[in-house]
């Protein structure tokens, strides 16, 4: 143990700043595997020549695709636009190597704490700055919960808990309750986080995959349904041969909103212009929101009537007998609430919640 203490161990005494310092990061002799990496390849690169060959690739490249004629302009557009986000990618990843004091982001094979399990790899968590951001663009700046994630790239059920748990923090700070600051430090400290950078005009680090789709039942089946070659079959046509009840991925997806940033910036639209077209399309959502919830009132205003009691307040509303329905159990018929069995006694009901409202 002292002969390790004072051999490979001599790297977590002093643990590097900004990396989760596992154990698979580091060889047999301390040495940081990705640091070694980098040098040799910088050596390589030297050795071969390989400084500015980057760019006349990349120069070379945008030559082909214009004396290729079977590529449309959009076509060049669009490996335009990929050179170019690589060559932000690369240009990004050498700054934040920069700022690291020379080591490299961590790999995925950093990011195994148990050595002998292979398998497993530490997932990131979010950044005591980036729980901030998200609790403010919420609780202050009232952003909606969709907008939010989408913006940050955070699934919606976490920004909601993050919302609730800053919210109780915030509470205990002003009734003077004693917060556990150093060991939160020291736990993101030997963990991988997702920062937040107010100050750089560089895209956001995505958290998670926020727009997963799940597998849904009823197109776990297999089905040869014919189409005419000349028919344009899309997604809404997909979803209706699997179930007439069934909606297309593009509306059952978390954040359909996506979708439409995706065809903004497609559509040549910069980073400022469609965050203003997704606020804008935000505020529009809640004003009919608000609309929607003042009719409702104002219905229940006028149809109902309200006996004040005792103990409790007795509501009355006027319903016709003619909306049974043919069976006698229409949704809008008298007794469907309180006549018809609760199910709450069969087995495989699920009885707690389970979505954010």
């Amino acid at each position: 143990m002292y002969d390790w203490l004072k051999g490979p161990g001599k790297a977590f005494r002093k643990p590097l700043g900004g990396s989760s310092n596992y154990l698979s990061a580091y060889d047999k002799f301390g040495n940081l595997h990705r640091s070694r990496v980098r040098r040799r390849d910088q050596r390589t690169d030297i050795d071969e020549g390989k400084g500015n060959d980057v760019e006349e690739d990349e120069e070379s490249a945008a030559q082909r695709d214009m004396e290729d004629q079977s590529l449309t302009d959009d076509d060049r557009a669009i490996r335009a636009e990929q050179r170019e986000m690589a060559r932000e990618a690369r240009k990004a990843e050498n700054e934040e190597t920069e700022e690291r004091g020379g080591v490299p982001r961590e790999r995925m094979s950093d990011m195994r704490p148990y050595p002998l399990n292979q398998q497993f790899r530490s997932q990131p968590v979010l950044s005591e700055a980036l729980r901030e951001q998200l609790y403010i663009q919420v609780s202050v700046e009232e952003r909606d919960l969709l907008s939010v994630a989408a913006s940050f790239g955070v699934d919606i059920r976490r920004v909601a808990a993050v919302v609730r748990l800053k919210t109780i923090e915030k509470q205990w700070e002003e009734e003077g309750k004693t917060l556990a600051k150093s060991y939160s430090d020291a736990v993101l400290s030997m963990l991988p986080t997702t920062p937040f950078k107010p100050d750089t005009k560089k895209a956001i680090t995505p958290h998670e995959p926020i727009n997963d789709l799940p597998v849904h039942p009823h197109t776990r089946q297999q089905i040869f349904y014919p189409a005419s070659e000349s028919r344009q079959f899309t997604r809404e046509d997909a979803a209706k041969v699997f179930s007439a009840k069934l909606l297309p991925a593009d509306q059952r997806i978390p954040l359909p909103m996506l979708v439409d940033l995706e065809k903004w910036k497609l559509g040549g639209l910069d980073r400022q212009q469609r965050q203003a077209r997704q606020v804008q399309k935000d505020r529009e959502a809640r004003e009919e929101a608000a609309a929607k919830e003042a009719k409702r009132i104002e219905w229940e205003a006028r149809t109902q009537r309200v006996v004040k009691g005792r103990r409790w307040d007795f509501q009355f509303q006027d319903i016709s007998a003619e909306k049974v329905g043919r069976d006698g159990r229409g949704g809008e018929a008298v007794g469907y609430r309180y006549g018809m069995p609760h199910v709450d006694r069969k087995r495989g009901i699920v009885k707690i919640p389970t979505s954010v409202a």
